[in-house]
């Protein structure tokens, strides 16, 4: 095969590559959706006794504190690991070994975390969570940034809604198992201590099929993409994305510094993902919280919800990239933004109107559709937007960059809002409430963006890019 590309070839995305290489991000969300769903429960339970609590809301502040010391550690240690993946150069690429070493290791701590909460073990689950999600930031920022640098830089919006597609199934996994398994027999009880006294099985089973299924993806994706030789291949599609980059005045060369108006643009698209990953996370963290103290519901629904959520999210991910590749990556997120925000201004009326029931509602379905479907237009388009600033010897560091940001916005919104519930007044029914303040100051943030470029890119679409083979 001729891999020579002229001035004006058409750039066309290599999905069989790039499905493999989302099987890294299919790993990291299985795990992370497990550990969301559940750890924050298993550890209001634990500190509830511990502590002798008489309510839930009493022991929130400490919950938020452990749950955002993972996204400490991790606002240290990405940048790190993607800095040093940048400068790794092994036989089996820069990336390679930090993705197997970090997947091996969270696969042997992961199923412990349930045996602790299980035994009431307090101590020994903070343990376990800590050492887990040390080796989860291992792996994290390099898993990522194989992604940029296999892709060319125009298809990496096309490229990362793929990889996010892969991520929404590793996490619609443990969810539709829990759904069935854990949160019927564990989150679905609104009383304390029912789980302690069942079937282990029954909160291990989601943890364990995590880290089988981290370990199997991990190998595929090592096994099927030689990374160096893949790099050498391409060398000339990459090169031709540099030309074609989506922000003005980008430098090629690996060691250069971006320039005064490029800056400011990063550090204002860094700030609107600040606010936005403060919206996400508070919901995620919080949100079976909200369900069992605040509607007095089952979270059986809820799993439900997170399906709904996940399947609209899908969608925005298949056709974000395209509608990147006409509007341009700004005006694609700006619009995923104001649909989440709306969502959530619609979310916080109805629940001023509607007093719960003990029922979970469903208007919260029709709410979460939209958040997804608008946060995937955001997710699909964010990181490619970051790397588009940095040449490609520093998208490790680059990729450091993004996660610093969410990574500190998810360190401190279970704190923020577990302090705000030490307010009198303040309670789980104002957690849309904080959400839509946190979501309308990132949408607005992206009025300020400049020195993007939206343009077409010389690349295959549709019809032409499906009828031919992924050489």
């Amino acid at each position: 095969m001729d891999n020579t590309l002229t001035k004006n070839s058409p750039l066309k995305l290599n999905q069989k590559r790039t499905y493999i290489i989302g099987l890294a991000f299919f790993g990291i969300l299985l795990m992370w959706q497990v550990y969301d769903s559940y750890v924050s429960s298993f550890l209001s339970e634990l500190f509830q006794k511990t502590f002798q609590a008489s309510s839930a809301e009493d022991v929130q502040y400490l919950v938020g504190v452990m749950m955002a010391l993972d996204n400490v550690a991790a606002l240290v240690l990405m940048p790190i690991f993607g800095r040093l993946s940048d400068k790794t150069n092994t036989k089996i690429g820069k990336r390679m070994p930090f993705i197997l070493i970090g997947t091996f290791v969270c696969a042997v701590l992961f199923p412990f975390i349930p045996v602790a909460f299980h035994h009431s073990n307090l101590v020994a689950l903070i343990i376990l969570v800590a050492m887990t999600v040390l080796f989860a930031m291992m792996y994290r920022s390099p898993a990522v940034a194989l992604m940029p640098d296999l892709t060319p830089k125009p298809l990496r919006s096309k490229a990362n809604g793929i990889i996010n597609i892969c991520g929404y199934v590793g996490g619609a996994v443990p969810t539709i198992l829990g759904m069935f398994l854990v949160l019927s027999n564990y989150l679905g009880k609104t009383k304390p201590g029912s789980a302690q006294q069942g079937n282990i099985w029954v909160i291990e089973i989601p943890f364990l099929l995590a880290s089988v299924l981290m370990v199997i993806t991990a190998l595929i994706l090592f096994f099927a993409i030689k990374e160096n030789k893949v790099k050498e291949e391409i060398k000339d599609e990459l090169r031709r994305g540099e030309e074609l980059s989506e922000v003005e005045n980008v430098a090629q060369d690996d060691n250069a510094v971006l320039t005064k108006e490029n800056k400011k643009s990063l550090l204002i698209i860094l700030a609107a993902e600040f606010m936005w990953f403060m919206a996400d996370n508070g919901i995620s963290t919080f949100m079976t919280n909200y369900t069992l103290y605040h509607l007095q519901a089952s979270t059986g629904s809820n799993s439900i919800n997170t399906i709904i959520s996940g399947l609209c999210s899908v969608i925005g991910f298949a056709i974000g990239g395209f509608i990147a590749a006409r509007i341009g990556r700004k005006w694609t997120m700006a619009i995923g933004l104001g649909l989440t925000a709306g969502s959530y201004a619609v979310w916080v009326l109805l629940s001023m109107l509607i007093a719960p029931n003990g029922s979970f509602p469903v208007y919260i379905f029709a709410i979460f559709a939209v958040k997804g479907f608008g946060m995937a237009l955001v997710h699909g388009n964010s990181f490619p937007m970051v790397v588009e600033f940095c040449p490609s010897g520093q998208i490790g560091r680059f990729t450091g960059y993004y996660y610093t940001s969410s990574m500190l916005a998810q360190s401190i919104t279970p704190i923020a809002l577990g302090a705000l519930m030490l307010i009198p007044g303040f309670g789980f029914a104002q957690l849309p409430v904080y959400a839509l303040c946190c979501m309308v100051l990132s949408f607005l943030a992206f009025f300020f963006v400049k020195g993007l470029k939206p343009k077409k890119e010389n690349i295959k679409t549709g019809i032409e890019a499906l009828g031919e083979s992924d050489d």
